[in-house]
């Protein structure tokens, strides 16, 4: 192996020479609207996963060449201004925060966000207008994950600079339309001249970029692909379990958190499928006092948070209250290694992938596979 390291030990030497051979020429840049808005050399974003997406994970997609985006939805304001400067110091490439726009606490981490000069927020649900205003007059491009035609065009005409679209193949959140549906309906009703769009569910190599430039897409975003490597904080044994899985081997469950999320097939989520919704609500309210406790909020901090997500997320109060067991259930399972008593997100793509690449290994070889696929099109025309 390479003695080149980064700063948080891991490699920086180009793939062929980390596995022994020759340095080889990188793959080349391939530059869309979306490249050029963010400043990126190629169009993949590795998404922003609750526990996963820390400073090593989102420095090393930036190192790479990708976007790396920072979760904080599972950080406090403290541990979202520690890893900010965590990351700034592994690299000095453009990377992203996403960020709860419901949170009580949302416009001081937009502050802290234009403060320290972060180039990319990500929202799962659209922020404010005057949040969107805010963070664009101060030079930071706001970028929203949407499930439906209507929510791009809205956002657009909020003044949002891009938008990603994630299908129901993907892991977190998920509508039932299909990557393959929903991108082109996406992009038709914003029209030629819209905003740009970058496609996710069921992203994990170089054909899946080019089919989704064939769309009309500028780029790809991906959650499972950029949890599965090496620069990943997951514990090996986690990674372990999601590899080997087959493509019927997740399940869209509204018993984790009371809206559709997909996750793998565990024990525990066949019980939670199983269970009563009593026995889930007592869990949740259980999981919601724990994680109170670990992040040191006030109980009206809580309530707050939740009357919030009631009237922007059309969530019922058993919906909201069941929010409380996410954190908790993703924590145990995807910090913790404890797979009996946590959830595993997941996208339907887990049953492609069964090795673990660092993240400049895993951008090589998708553009280098793009490139090809592309220039292969082109002799078609």
């Amino acid at each position: 192996m390479s003695t080149a390291e980064r700063a948080d030990g891991a490699s920086t030497a180009p793939a062929a020479e980390r596995a022994g051979g020759a340095s080889t020429a990188r793959a080349a840049g391939l530059s869309t609207r979306f490249t050029e808005l963010v400043g990126v050399e190629y169009p993949i974003v590795q998404t922003g996963m609750g526990w996963v997406s820390g400073p090593s994970l989102t420095s090393a997609t930036s190192n790479a060449g990708g976007l790396g985006i920072l979760a904080s939805a599972t950080m406090t304001y403290a541990e979202l201004e520690a890893a900010v400067a965590k990351t700034k110091s592994l690299t000095d490439k453009p990377f992203g925060v996403n960020i709860r726009a419901d949170a009580t606490d949302a416009p001081e981490r937009i502050d802290l966000l234009i403060r320290e000069g972060v180039r990319v927020a990500s929202f799962a649900l659209a922020p404010k207008q005057e949040l969107i205003a805010k963070l664009k007059d101060h030079g930071v491009v706001v970028i929203p994950s949407i499930g439906a035609a209507k929510h791009a065009v809205k956002v657009a005409s909020w003044g949002a600079d891009a938008v990603i679209v994630q299908g129901g193949e993907g892991g977190g959140h998920t509508g039932p339309v299909a990557t393959t549906l929903l991108l082109p309906s996406v992009l038709d009703a914003l029209g030629e001249n819209g905003i740009p769009v970058v496609a996710a569910g069921g992203f994990f190599d170089g054909r899946g970029l080019a089919a989704a430039l064939s769309y009309g897409a500028e780029g790809v975003a991906m959650g499972t692909r950029f949890l599965l490597t090496s620069d990943s904080a997951v514990p090996d044994a986690v990674k372990q379990e999601y590899l080997g899985r087959g493509l019927g081997d997740t399940v869209v469950s509204v018993k984790v958190d009371g809206m559709p999320h997909r996750v793998l097939r565990t024990p525990l989520v066949e019980a939670l499928e199983s269970g009563s919704r009593a026995k889930a609500l007592i869990a949740a309210a259980r999981n919601a006092n724990e994680f109170k406790q670990m992040t040191g909020m006030k109980w009206t901090t809580m309530l707050r948070d939740g009357r919030t997500m009631r009237k922007s997320g059309e969530r019922t109060w058993q919906q909201v209250i069941m929010a409380g067991n996410t954190p908790m259930l993703l924590r145990a399972g995807l910090v913790e290694g404890d797979t009996r008593a946590g959830v595993l997100a997941s996208g339907q793509v887990v049953g492609l992938i069964d090795d673990l690449p660092s993240c400049d290994e895993l951008i090589q070889s998708i553009m280098t596979q793009a490139h090809t696929r592309l220039k292969a099109l082109s002799t078609l025309a």
